[in-house]
């Protein structure tokens, strides 16, 4: 398992060993111990799993503190953009994003601390994405902002009329608007 620094504080990529032959491949999914020797102290209680077409975009989604969540995810089939977006106030990266290529091919996944809006949109005909969180679901907490913020200018690698948005996600506020306390 390979762990790499992104240029913002805490998103983390890991690479796991894949051991494959013709049969088919194993690897590990998930350590707790060697993401604990990179720094990653996250103890999850709760797995999600999403299977979305071509051209959804869901996010960018969080959940305010006390309930936020950390998040560890990956593509088990398919190609996604993952974002996240720095919404901690005192980071030298406020308000700035990175995203990566997560596929079913290249097994990457990306960890995603508390204190960031996520989203994820779909490249591929379909994509299943799976995720651990480190908190439980709280309605009372959701909290996002829209996907098009022009002042986030996030690149979707999709043009904007081929995004899918739901009509939850749509009525997001932008970044200056939103409500988050990081």
């Amino acid at each position: 398992m390979k762990i790499i620094a992104t240029p913002i504080a805490d998103l983390w990529i890991i690479e796991p060993s894949v051991f494959g032959d013709d049969r088919g491949y194993f690897l590990e999914t998930f350590h707790e111990k060697r993401l604990a020797e990179a720094g990653i102290n996250t103890h999850f209680v709760q797995d999600n799993e999403s299977k979305s077409k071509r051209g959804v975009v869901r996010g960018l989604h969080y959940q305010l503190a006390p309930n936020a969540q950390a998040k560890l995810v990956r593509v088990v089939s398919g190609e996604v953009l993952d974002v996240a977006v720095d919404l901690r106030r005192n980071s030298p990266t406020f308000g700035k994003h990175f995203s990566v290529v997560l596929s079913g091919k290249n097994k990457k996944q990306f960890y995603v601390p508390r204190g960031f809006a996520h989203g994820f949109s779909v490249l591929s005909e379909e994509a299943v994405f799976v995720y651990k969180c480190d908190n439980f679901y709280d309605k009372a907490s959701e909290a996002g902002i829209v996907f098009n913020d022009p002042q986030l200018a996030i690149d979707w690698h999709l043009p904007e009329n081929e995004c899918l948005v739901s009509e939850k996600d749509r009525l997001l506020p932008t970044f200056s608007q939103a409500n988050y306390n990081f």
